[in-house]
């Protein structure tokens, strides 16, 4: 069986880890592909609940593989306290790898994404802090680390060395910071590299030989299409592609390999951080939402700013993943509403637009183009078959539909893996 994707359809948040846990079953390896521990994902299974930030949402069967990527840049010491957590709830992680090409988050990643997020003062771009970006940065600077230098520590105090200064230079000159020490660095992460050894491995091979056996690979992202650092809301972005095509660099794999590509959308579009976001919910029907859904970072604990289901976006976010099924998370959560709207046209100084703009500075002056329709107002979260959706339910996943062309096979009443409505196969 060929690899699937699975991959955020909005600005991350909606749900890749449920829906990655609920397939998984069916798999015999996941592959998380890029990010890092700035993104979050919620799983509730028979072992508890759980936010994975580093950890593949696989890791929860037995018999699969998990895989982190090349494309992931590593925090050694977040990835050991969350392979901890999962141990201590009864989960076996002997099956989890970490690619030896993975680039790691190193101290001065953090500090100086603290730092530089300080000096942009109201131009900030509201990074989690957590380092990815300087991480990123270095990697296409060839000033990265990579996992598999844990293993060789003479090797990485050379590198180390030379890394450290220039980043010192940086740190003292331009931000008045003190310097860093090498020894304290040097040992935290040989320390690091002790424990992670038995899990750091040549990884591509392991998901050709999956791939070559007829089995099923599952490629998890991380954040969301619309972050994506090509193709979303630049400059408030990550730093990596959560997209397709990021799912194979990420994961070390031909695009010929994959067969499926599924997009998950919540039933709302929620967005943390700044950044601009054109349906925007105002007022009590946005705390509402938020309160209801829990709509705070599975990272930092932010707020996450609620809207309607914005079409413009998503037949933008479609079209560059081609995707061959898509999921519908939270629609739960739109129980209580007598009416929706959704946008289907941004207006833009008296132009309509059909089409979501690469710039910036457009797409903050947007106002969307609703159109109302009616609610269910009844609950859906015991829905485990198409015909249990209220009419209106159902007419509010087919127009996720009509907007992306593309069939909805999933859609998702609730947190947890039973509260999931199978519409159509998709495997």
């Amino acid at each position: 069986m060929p690899a699937i994707a699975v991959i955020g359809a909005q600005w991350g948040d909606e749900g890749k880890g449920k829906v990655v846990d609920y397939l998984a079953g069916r798999a015999r390896m996941v592959v998380r592909y890029s990010g890092g521990n700035n993104a979050g994902h919620t799983v509730i299974n028979q072992y508890g609940e759980f936010r994975l930030h580093l950890v593949p949402s696989g890791v929860f069967y037995p018999n699969l593989t998990s895989i982190i990527g090349n494309g992931v840049v590593v925090d050694p010491g977040v990835l050991l306290e969350e392979m901890d957590g999962v141990r201590q709830s009864g989960v076996d992680i002997g099956n989890l790898y970490i690619s030896d090409r993975a680039n790691l988050v190193m101290p001065y990643h953090r500090l100086l994404d603290g730092l530089e997020e300080k000096s942009r003062g109201k131009g900030s771009l509201g990074t989690t802090g957590k380092g990815v970006g300087p991480a990123y940065v270095d990697k296409a600077a060839r000033l990265g680390i990579r996992a598999s230098e844990l293993l060789d520590p003479a090797t990485f105090r050379q590198r180390l060395s030379f890394i450290l200064e220039h980043k010192n230079a940086v740190i003292s000159a331009v931000y008045h910071a003190p310097p860093l020490s090498i020894d304290e660095i040097y040992g935290e992460y040989c320390a690091y590299g002790e424990k992670l050894a038995p899990h750091i491995r040549h990884t591509e091979p392991l998901v050709a030989e999956t791939l070559s056996k007829g089995e099923m690979v599952l490629l998890e992202g991380a954040q969301g299409t619309l972050l994506d650092v090509d193709f979303g809301t630049y400059p408030y972005v990550t730093s990596s592609s959560p997209m397709i095509g990021g799912a194979c660099t990420g994961a070390g794999i031909s695009p010929r390999h994959i067969s499926g590509i599924i997009g998950v959308f919540k039933a709302y579009p929620t967005r943390v951080g700044v950044g601009p976001m054109p349906t925007l919910i105002e007022g009590e029907i946005q705390d509402m939402v938020r309160e209801r859904a829990h709509e705070y970072g599975a990272t930092t604990g932010r707020p996450r700013r609620c809207g309607w289901f914005d079409g413009v976006a998503a037949a933008y976010v479609s079209q560059l993943n081609g995707f061959t099924a898509i999921a519908v998370t939270r629609l739960d959560v739109l129980d209580v509403l007598p009416s929706l709207k959704i946008c289907r046209a941004y207006r833009c100084n008296r132009e309509r637009l059909e089409h979501f703009p690469a710039s910036i500075s457009v797409l903050e002056q947007c106002q969307p183009e609703y159109e109302e329709v009616s609610g269910w107002l009844t609950s859906t979260s015991e829905a485990r078959h198409w015909e249990d959706l209220p009419p209106q339910a159902q007419a509010y996943v087919q127009y996720v539909e009509e907007v992306t062309g593309c069939p909805v096979a999933v859609v998702s009443v609730g947190p947890r893996r039973e509260q999931t409505i199978l519409r159509s196969p998709l495997l």
